[in-house]
C-alpha cells in the first residue's frame, strides 16, 4: 500500500517523508528539553563542582569534596588581586562579580593548607581605624589593641583570569546545510547554545625573599542548550536558555578550584630551589663578559641569644684594717 501510494502520489509522498523526519529531529530535540544543561565540568569531563559550604577556624562544613585538604598549615598567606587587570574589569563590570579573592579564601581555609590573613584595602582600613579609637581614648579600657598583634603573611597568592566562549557554530552551520523546517529548528538552537570556558592563573610568592613559590592552572567549561522555548513553548521549554541568568562565576569557581588543587598537590612535594655553588641572587651561573664573579648569598642570620644565668660578680676581698702601735714614754 504504501509503495502504491509513493508510485501515485511521489510528490505528497516526499513531502510527507520530510514532514517526518523533521517531527523526528524535532522529538529529539524536545526530548533535550529537561537537561539543556550539561553538568559543570572542572579539569576533566565528570567534574561537576564549585566552591561550597562554609569554614570557621580549621573546621568547615559541607565543603566539596574534590577539594584538596591539608593535615595541618603549611604557612600564613594573603590574597593579591590586580585591581588594573583587564580581567578583573571584565569580571567586575560585565559580569557583576565579586573579587575572586572573597572565592578563593573559602577554598583556602576548607582546605586548611594557609591561614588566611587580612591585606585587602577594606580590611586594612577597618584595622587602622580600630586601632586610630584605642588611641583616641574613646574604647573600653582592657580593649588591648596595642601593638605587635598583626600576624605576618608568609606568602602571597595572585589570580588570574583568561575568558573564553564558544557559541556552538557547528550546530548552526549543519542547520544550514539541511535547510528547511529541520535547518529552522537546529538554527534556532544553535543561535542559543553557548559553550563558556575559563582558565585561570594561581601563583604564590615567600613575601620575606620575594621567590616564586608554586604556579598552577585551571579550567573549566560549561555547555547551555538554548532556544527550546521558542520552539516548544515555555511549558516544554521552562528553565532553557538560563545561561544568560547564570552568573559566569560558576565556571571561574571551578577553574579556581582546579588550578588550587593542582597547587596543593604540587606543594605535597616542594623541594626549594637553589643555585649551585651560590646562594639566590649571587650573580647567577650565566654570566657575561667583564661581569663580577657570583658569590654566596645568605638572609642575615639572627643574633643568638644566651640562655645561661648571668655571672655574679667576683665578691671583693675584705681588706684588713691597718695595724696601730702605741708607745709608751
Amino acid at each position: 500500500m504504501v509503495a502504491d501510494f509513493q508510485l501515485t502520489y511521489p510528490y505528497q509522498a516526499y513531502t510527507m517523508k520530510k514532514l517526518l523526519t523533521s517531527v523526528c529531529a524535532v522529538a529529539a530535540l524536545a526530548s533535550l528539553s529537561g537537561c539543556e544543561t550539561t553538568d559543570l565540568k572542572m579539569g576533566n569531563s565528570e567534574a561537576k563542582t564549585v566552591a561550597t559550604g562554609s569554614a570557621a577556624g580549621a573546621a568547615s562544613t559541607n565543603t566539596n569534596s574534590q577539594l584538596e585538604r591539608c593535615a595541618s598549615p603549611l604557612g600564613t598567606v594573603s590574597l593579591i588581586e590586580n585591581e588594573q587587570a583587564g580581567w578583573y574589569t571584565i569580571l567586575r563590570n560585565e559580569y557583576r562579580l565579586p573579587p575572586t579573592a572573597n572565592l578563593l579564601r573559602l577554598m583556602i581555609q576548607q582546605s586548611n593548607c594557609f591561614v588566611v590573613v587580612e591585606r585587602s584595602a577594606a580590611g586594612m582600613n577597618a584595622m587602622s581605624r580600630e586601632r586610630a579609637l584605642q588611641q583616641s581614648g574613646e574604647m573600653r579600657a582592657g580593649s588591648n589593641f596595642g601593638k605587635g598583634q598583626v600576624v605576618s603573611s608568609d606568602y602571597g597568592m595572585s589570580p588570574e583570569v583568561i575568558f573564553n566562549q564558544n557559541t556552538g557554530g557547528g550546530v548552526a552551520s549543519l542547520g544550514g546545510l539541511l535547510g528547511g523546517g529541520t535547518g529552522r529548528v537546529l538554527g534556532t538552537v544553535a543561535a542559543n547554545t553557548a559553550t563558556r570556558e575559563a582558565s585561570v592563573l594561581l601563583t604564590m610568592i615567600d613575601n620575606r625573599s620575594s621567590v616564586q613559590i608554586a604556579a598552577s592552572e585551571g579550567s573549566a567549561s560549561k555547555t547551555d542548550i538554548g532556544g527550546m522555548a521558542s520552539l516548544f513553548g515555555t511549558a516544554a521549554g521552562g528553565g532553557v536558555g538560563g545561561y544568560q541568568s547564570t552568573p559566569q562565576g560558576k565556571v571561574i569557581a571551578a577553574a579556581f578550584m582546579d588550578a588550587y588543587n593542582g597547587m596543593v598537590k604540587s606543594l605535597r612535594n616542594y623541594k626549594a630551589q637553589t643555585v649551585q655553588g651560590q646562594g639566590l641572587g649571587g650573580g647567577g651561573r650565566l654570566g657575561v663578559d667583564g661581569a663580577a664573579p657570583p658569590s654566596q648569598t645568605s638572609a642575615p642570620q639572627p643574633t643568638p641569644t644566651s640562655t645561661a644565668a648571668p655571672k655574679k660578680a667576683p665578691a671583693k676581698k675584705a681588706v684588713a684594717p691597718a695595724a696601730t702601735t702605741t708607745t709608751t714614754k
